[in-house]
């Protein structure tokens, strides 16, 4: 296998397609990189932005080139010398009428030849939950309709501009009468005899005939776990990894499958073992990836959360928590706010899923002795606390039951469910432990699978995209693959999670940005030095309270934004803000004011508190908008002055962070992934502003002469060079960084939880990092810090690749000597 040394990620759509890929090609050649690493490139629902929503998965969309288009973007990369790595979406497919499959399934109900590729209940009619409001009410207002299809000439149900296929026998030998009809009785009688019910939207939270990925009822699950419908949702990928056009496959929501091992041990045999393969997997604490899994590695969020360990300055949290617990007028209580939101996720959002599932067990139980033990009652709450209580995931039972790892897992649930909460009933716990570990038969099988595929939704949507947007006190920390609770940071831990990295995963990729990251990295980068002076923070954001508070609105007599809302908004600003001095311009702030309104408005609505998709409170929503509308109005120009003012040392230490998370990431364990764009400054909000395509004629323009340029005076490298310098330097020691050795150093002298270094080795080279950590930090000198080096790093002759300088060193470093004004070195051993 060629495993990639560096992998750049493309969003294809919103005005990418392919040929506009291949003129980067160059660039990304310049840049480094060894493999581009396409968003599915598969037939998606029409205009969609991120192909996801797959409806035909042996398809390459024409709407971005279709396979002519692909097959010059791999002809192109091929010339350059790079590989190429697609986004595959084994878990879903759209559930759309544009999806040939599925509307198959809506015509003929469970005696389509595709009734079993989705994972439907065919117990009862499919539930389609696309109308506005109840059936009822649809057909009172006279918006349902018999007409023929314009693709098929079919009668079919028509809703607007959907048209709903009728089952052939429902019309047969009365196609004009029910062409003509307008009665609603005859309406209702021709729904009844469908495979399918039409419902409301607001309905598929608490009744839904099947699986859908997440709280997205537009995305069905796929039955991957079915070896023909394995091969006939693989056909295309498993041709075009064969043919050698796609070198590695990135797996999409792993977690959602069935039987992820089993998937993946299939995938593998098909795809043979030169293919590169990395699953889209949240790692919890502690968490590895399973051992029989036959991949290089997750795509890096648990990176993302590493890196964290090194920016957050720990000492500071307890100033910075006090800070904010007096703005906001209440104690945090992170651990309660986080059960809040799980159990919002268990009740409401999944409550459909939690029923399924209690059904289940109760009918699994009936029967057992110790079902005497406890009530139904007592058995749901049983169901619904172990739901909520898993730090991970989920685990990965089979019908063999669950493995030993797995095993340990639910234990230790159980184990901290007795201990926090004696109300459980003991006994219904134990069923629920014993149907999950050794339930027997087809039922316990669907127990366990269903159980398995809703706990990672559940913590998905409860932590990233619920408590991530409640608990505002430190934003930097609230990113995708972070442990929500309270936990310790500190170089010593960023180091333990290294050598776990480098033992279990050295091939899996490295991210600090990604299309489903809550914000760009360079924002993060800025977010991180608020940890590192709260009290400069908490002063700044008391200014900008007083010199805004009247823009704000009353709403059924209380003041919005509500200072939770307010606190979150002024860092928010801080993290998206252009740069210093910019936003002068009118349009260019109402651009910005735009993209940070859209943020605003996702932001409030995913918090769930006052507002939400399914119920938005327009006028809650108008004031906070309104709020920020006026703040950040060319009319207020002295909070646009004093904001950019104060902001200024946060922006300056975010740059020192930025350049200095960059250098970790292109050099520790694991395979650096760039996201698109993100080797400039990468300020992007969350979805979508994460996903505008780049100015890649500027990046292509600035790189100048990529990695072989050392200026000698004066030399201050920009993000893009010192990723190009040391992509170049990867290419060339590529076992330097799959095999070397992760050899952890401490400085000393000064304040040295100011830095963090560390080499990598093998016998023919190493290469020693250090970078500044707390450029905002205490009072400690650079100068005064130093690095000792073991023997065998010792009484050597150096180079730092970033400015090509020259040192001997015997046995330690002067960290200010290397690191100079920028805070960052790279230092090869050159004898």
């Amino acid at each position: 296998m060629t495993f990639p040394t560096a992998t750049y990620r493309i969003q294809f759509r919103d005005g990418m397609t392919f040929d506009r890929a291949v003129a980067i090609v160059p660039y990304l050649r310049k840049l480094g990189i060894s493999h581009l690493y396409a968003s599915p490139i598969f037939t998606a629902t029409t205009g969609s932005t991120h192909g996801y929503d797959v409806t035909d998965a042996n398809e390459i969309d024409p709407a971005i080139g279709g396979r002519e288009g692909f097959d010059r973007l791999v002809a192109a990369l091929k010339g350059e010398g790079l590989g190429l790595i697609l986004d595959i979406v084994p878990n879903h497919m759209a559930a759309s009428l544009e999806n040939g499959w599925w509307k198959d399934v809506i015509e003929h109900g469970p005696n389509s030849r595709f009734a079993r590729h989705f994972d439907i209940d065919w117990s009862r009619r499919l539930t389609l939950p696309f109308l506005g409001t109840d059936f009822t009410e649809v057909l009172e207002k006279g918006e349902l309709r018999v007409e023929s299809d314009p693709q098929t000439d079919k009668p079919s149900f028509r809703y607007h501009d959907a048209y709903y296929p009728l089952n052939p026998a429902s019309y047969a030998g009365r196609e004009e009468e029910l062409l003509e009809t307008t009665d609603t009785k005859t309406l209702s009688a021709l729904h009844d005899q469908q495979h399918y019910r039409l419902m409301s939207w607001r309905d598929a939270k608490s009744d839904l005939s099947y699986r859908r990925f997440f709280e997205v009822t537009g995305l069905v699950g796929v039955r991957v776990e079915d070896p023909k419908i394995f091969d006939d949702t693989h056909r295309l990928i498993l041709e075009l990894v064969r043919s050698g056009a796609v070198d590695g496959l990135r797996m999409d929501h792993v977690d959602g499958l069935a039987d992820p091992a089993e998937y993946l041990k299939r995938l593998r045999s098909e795809v043979g073992p030169d293919c590169y393969l990395v699953v889209e997997k949240i790692l919890g604490p502690g968490e590895t990836l399973p051992a029989d899994w036959p991949v290089s590695g997750t795509t890096g969020y648990e990176f993302i959360a590493a890196l964290s360990n090194l920016f957050v300055d720990d000492s500071n949290l307890p100033q910075l928590k006090s800070a904010y617990e007096t703005y906001v007028g209440r104690p945090l209580d992170i651990a309660q706010e986080l059960r809040n939101a799980k159990l919002l996720m268990a009740d409401v959002n999944f409550g459909g899923e939690s029923a399924r599932l209690f059904a289940l067990a109760k009918t699994l139980l009936k029967n057992e002795t110790s079902a005497t033990a406890f009530s139904d009652e007592e058995l749901q709450e049983a169901l619904r606390t172990l739901l909520v209580s898993f730090a991970v995931y989920r685990t990965y039972g089979d019908e063999n039951g669950l493995p030993a790892e797995s095993e340990e897992v639910l234990a230790n649930v159980i184990s901290e469910i007795r201990k926090a909460d004696r109300r459980v009933n003991s006994a219904a716990l134990s069923s629920l432990q014993d149907l999950l570990r050794n339930g027997k038969g087809k039922d316990a099988l669907e127990f366990r699978t269903r159980f398995q595929q809703l706990t990672g939704p559940l913590m998905a949507k409860s932590v990233e995209d619920t408590h991530f947007y409640r608990q505002n006190m430190a934003l930097a920390v609230n990113e995708v693959g972070a442990e929500p609770l309270k936990t310790t940071f500190s170089v010593q831990n960023f180091h333990a999670e290294m050598a776990v990295r480098l033992e279990t995963q050295p091939d899996g990729l490295s991210a600090t940005s990604t299309h489903d990251t809550k914000r760009g990295e360079d924002a993060r980068a800025r977010l991180y030095a608020i940890t590192q002076s709260p009290e400069m923070w908490t002063q700044a954001v008391g200014k900008w309270r007083e010199m805004n508070a009247q823009l704000r609105q009353t709403v059924e007599g209380e003041p919005f934004p509500e200072p939770s809302v307010e606190w979150m908004i002024y860092q928010a600003l801080l993290g998206a803000w252009p740069s210093l001095g910019a936003l002068k311009d009118e349009t260019e702030l109402a651009d910005f004011q735009e993209r940070f309104v859209a943020y605003l408005e996702k932001a409030l609505r995913e918090a769930k508190l006052r507002t939400n998709w399914g119920d938005s409170n327009e006028a809650y929503e108008n004031a906070v908008v309104n709020y920020v509308r006026k703040m950040l109005s060319p009319d207020n120009r002295a909070l646009l002055n004093d904001f950019n003012d104060r902001i200024e040392p946060f922006v300056r230490v975010g740059y020192s962070n930025s350049l200095a998370q960059t250098l970790i990431k292109l050099t520790a364990p694991g395979v650096p992934d760039v996201y698109q764009g993100s080797e400039g400054l990468d300020l992007s909000l969350v979805d979508p502003d994460n996903r505008r395509a780049p100015d890649f004629d500027g990046l292509n323009s600035t790189l100048m002469g990529g990695a072989s340029s050392f200026p000698q005076d004066g030399f201050v490298p920009s993000k893009q060079s010192l990723i190009a310098i040391m992509l170049q330097f990867r290419k060339e020691q590529p076992e330097l960084f799959r095999n070397g050795a992760y050899v952890p150093l401490e400085t000393e002298g000064g304040d040295n939880d100011r830095f963090v270094a560390y080499a990598r080795n093998t016998s023919a080279d190493a290469l020693i990092v250090v970078a500044c950590l707390r450029p905002l930090g205490k009072d400690g000198s650079q100068e005064e810090a130093s690095l000792p080096l073991p023997e065998h790093l010792a009484h050597r002759a150096y180079i730092n690749l970033l400015n090509g300088e020259e040192y001997s060193i015997s046995d330690g470093i002067n960290i200010r000597e290397v690191v100079g004004d920028i805070g960052v070195a790279a230092l090869r051993r050159m004898s």
